[in-house]
């Protein structure tokens, strides 16, 4: 795609450099940027430059780095990350339920996945299930933290403020050693998710089950413990933004939704007693 509005590039270098001119947008990949027209986008500045990096590990648990591409996450999630955090198993269903190939996920990033919103977005089921804080630098210079979660606040709309720039997500290590699992549905064969249902059991035996796609925004269920079939069903169910568009209706979406998530139920139930 040809964005014939742009008229000047700069490679971001410090966090001085993220003041925006008007016009200007912040890229990372820039994979959605290149997809489509940007009328009102005159400029763009590089996030890629500012050498934040990939991935870091400490006490605290994981730290992803805003522009680190979703080919690396995969890469170190499966070769690289300790042998006892399980639940970054969750990493590779989570970026084979995005409408993209492999190519793409060389170059696009998991902060820009997050920022772009949509209900379909990969690296937020991934990152919402995992009890995931974002880490928004704000214009003034300092920095405020708020769960992946509730940063997304409809299909492609955020609460990040103008001029606040995504620098990292956080996962905690409590969220590290869990059994995960996703579940996913599409109405054409190769077509984006009209649903995915993601979830997590921890070792104390609570459990979190997450619903995206189907929703504007992401649904996240907490329970003390792996939930009956029928609280699980009712706590799917009672969304009140099951949203209806060529890929799905509303209520396709919302029975698939149910379904989706008693097979996960079901198979940790069946894991639990083997």
């Amino acid at each position: 795609m040809d964005i014939t509005t742009v008229t000047s590039y700069r490679a971001a270098r410090t966090r001085a450099d993220l003041a925006l001119a008007p016009g200007e947008v912040v890229m990372a990949g820039g994979t959605w940027i290149m997809s489509e027209p940007q009328p009102h986008t005159t400029g763009l500045v590089d996030l890629t430059t500012l050498g934040w990096p990939d991935v870091e590990v400490s006490d605290e648990g994981l730290r992803i780095g805003a522009t680190c591409t979703i080919a690396r996450l995969l890469a170190w999630a499966e070769r690289e990350a300790p042998a006892d955090w399980t639940s970054l198993a969750l990493a590779r269903p989570s970026a084979d339920a995005l409408l993209a190939s492999f190519k793409i996920w060389n170059t696009a990033t998991v902060g820009g996945n997050v920022c772009q919103a949509f209900a379909a977005g990969a690296m937020i089921a991934f990152l919402s299930t995992l009890d995931a804080t974002a880490l928004v630098w704000t214009p003034d210079g300092g920095e405020r933290r708020i769960a992946v979660a509730d940063l997304v606040v409809d299909n492609a709309e955020t609460s990040l403020a103008p001029g606040e720039v995504l620098r990292a997500l956080e996962i905690p290590r409590r969220a590290l050693t869990s059994r995960v699992g996703l579940q996913k549905i599409a109405l054409a064969e190769l077509g984006r998710s009209g649903a995915v249902v993601t979830a997590r059991v921890d070792p104390d035996g609570s459990s979190v089950f997450v619903v995206t796609a189907a929703v504007r925004r992401p649904r996240v269920l907490r329970f003390a413990r792996i939930p009956g079939a029928g609280e699980l069903r009712d706590a799917v169910a009672s969304a009140t933004d099951f949203y209806t568009d060529p890929l799905g209706s509303a209520d396709w979406r919302r029975g698939v939704s149910v379904v989706l998530a008693e097979r996960l139920r079901a198979g940790f139930v069946r894991e639990a007693a083997a």
